[in-house]
């Protein structure tokens, strides 16, 4: 008999401290983040995104040599979709994350300098693109069966309800 309680203590024991230690930090936990937090995320993205906007309509010097910018074929970033990256491109016969579709839309189409994958010019350029298609259903298929773009209530120009953003200010 002693030998069963001994062993049913070494066994009990430890999960009654991991029950305390686990009640305890349950009791002290906090909400993942404050508003006040949340507000200075939100700011920092907005800031991000509305780089991202003066790049997709600016034509920069290292981006482009003829001119053009990421606006004369998407405005709005229409056509961009990417919620749908990973995905097989045709005109690289290959899967592409969406980075590297926007490096090469940068060395083709405008004859640019390919940027750094990892820059905060390629996380801008990103923030504007995603964040115009927050909630755009995925739709798999090849790039003629596309998601649509984004809507009125999100594009260019358009204060997107509920945040103060307006990309055109």
């Amino acid at each position: 008999m002693k030998i069963q309680t001994k062993s049913l203590r070494r066994f009990v024991a430890p999960l009654v401290a991991l029950a305390v230690v686990a009640t305890a930090t349950l009791v002290t936990a906090r909400e993942p983040f404050t508003k006040e937090e949340l507000k200075a995320a939100e700011e920092k993205l907005t800031l991000s995104a509305k780089r991202g906007y003066d790049m997709w309509y600016g034509a920069r010097a290292d981006m482009s040599s003829n001119g053009l910018a990421c606006a004369n074929c998407h405005p709005d970033a229409a056509a961009t979709n990417p919620q749908t990256f990973p995905k097989y491109m045709p005109q690289t016969d290959r899967v592409m994350a969406y980075r590297e579709m926007v490096n090469w839309c940068i060395q083709n189409p405008q004859a640019g300098k390919e940027m750094d994958a990892n820059s905060s010019d390629m996380v801008a350029l990103e923030s504007y693109s995603y964040y115009l298609h927050r909630g755009v259903a995925i739709q798999t298929g090849l790039q003629t069966r596309q998601t649509a773009g984004p809507t009125p209530t999100n594009a260019r120009g358009i204060n997107v309800k509920g945040t103060g953003i307006g990309f055109d200010k």
